[in-house]
């Protein structure tokens, strides 16, 4: 056996790396004295790029392929090893993998609140969160500005750095846009490329690339989300006296529970007068005590309460009794615009019959002075 045939068996001949981790970036292609066999096979899978570092320096990068490692295939490493054809000594280099996939479903999130100037709430403060994915485009720079001589180097030693520049970009985006908070969500699309737009400027000087940022939400302090549903709740209650109308009726069903408010007391008060009646004529174990075929009486009337419209305000409920004391005082003239429940909208008071008689008790206006003469 030659010598040479001696040293090619003590020196491996294939250099190649599988990843099964999922978040490796850069893997060290480990060798004891970083000895490569000359005229070696070297594999670059799709997604991947082989970095060779010769002596402290950056020498070649291989793209996907397989390769020989001869002359002809590394033409920096033959310019500074001063190889001559046909050399075949075992060459020392330090052979890094990177991996140039897309690392995806990548978190970020802004840890404190963004303040922002709306058009229509004024300042407020904004949280925003999503995902993003980042590339390697320049394996020899990103070795070079961020790996340094780690052997095994993982998303989650640079995720920090770039969610601080996505939190710092997005920021200055959504403080800058001029969109109006309700209408962001309408724009996370347009603000995630945005912003993934202005991190890849960053980015580009570490060797990568954000292809796509994703806005899942943006979102207002609590006490402030309590005040916008409060709003939101008062929209769609919609026309106020139809409101009024759907909550006199509600609180009529449930017979002038505390919920129904006041004029739920008046409605009411009439059904649980009749029903106290029934109740006082059963019998102890509640059967009705009153002979078969005996009249009832009706029920007694229900006493109807006013709200009044006075410059695009309402006020009230007002019972009957204070309505004639505001005609005798001259607060409710027959023109004021009354309304109580179960009548179809705003009316002249003195069109409706149980209040026009509220002012037939008043004399008419005097007659005009006789002329002089």
């Amino acid at each position: 056996m030659g010598i040479l045939d001696f040293l090619s068996g003590q020196f491996i001949d294939v250099i190649h790396w599988t990843d099964d981790t999922r978040d490796t970036m850069v893997w060290r292609f480990e060798r004891e004295g970083h000895e490569i066999k000359y005229g070696a096979k070297l594999t670059v899978r799709e997604g991947q790029a082989a970095v060779f570092v010769h002596e402290g320096q950056l020498a070649d990068v291989f793209t996907p392929g397989l390769y020989m490692l001869e002359t002809n295939n590394m033409p920096i490493m033959t310019t500074l090893q001063h190889w001559d054809h046909g050399f075949r000594s075992p060459f020392k280099s330090e052979v890094y993998f990177v991996s140039t996939a897309r690392f995806t479903d990548l978190k970020w999130g802004t840890k404190n609140p963004i303040i922002a100037r709306d058009p229509e709430f004024g300042p407020v403060r904004l949280r925003a969160f999503g995902t993003y994915s980042v590339k390697v485009t320049d394996p020899g720079l990103f070795l070079t500005e961020i790996v340094g001589t780690d052997g095994e180097f993982t998303m989650a030693e640079i995720g920090f750095q770039i969610r601080n520049i996505i939190v710092q970009e997005v920021g200055r985006v959504l403080a800058s846009s001029g969109i109006p908070v309700l209408d962001m969500a309408a724009n996370t699309a347009d603000l995630g490329r945005l912003v993934a737009g202005e991190v890849s400027k960053t980015l580009a000087t570490y060797g990568l690339v954000m292809p796509e940022l994703y806005i899942e939400n943006i979102s207002l302090p609590p006490a402030v989300e309590k005040a916008l549903d409060a709003r939101t709740s008062r929209g769609i209650a919609g026309n106020l006296d139809e409101h009024m109308k759907w909550r006199a009726a509600e609180a009529f069903a449930d017979g002038g529970s505390a919920a129904g408010g006041a004029m739920g007391m008046g409605f009411g008060a009439g059904l649980g007068m009749q029903m106290a009646g029934q109740a006082g004529r059963a019998g102890p174990w509640g059967a009705a005590s009153v002979a078969a075929g005996a009249a009832t009486p009706p029920p007694p009337p229900v006493e109807h309460v006013w709200h009044i419209a006075e410059n695009g305000q309402t006020q009230g409920p007002f019972s009957k009794a204070r309505m004639g004391r505001m005609a005798a005082e001259g607060a409710l003239t027959r023109d004021t615009l009354v309304w109580t429940a179960g009548q179809d909208g705003w009316m002249k008071a003195g069109d409706v019959t149980e209040l026009a008689q509220l002012f037939t008790v008043m004399p008419p206006p005097p007659p005009p002075p006789p002329p002089a003469g």
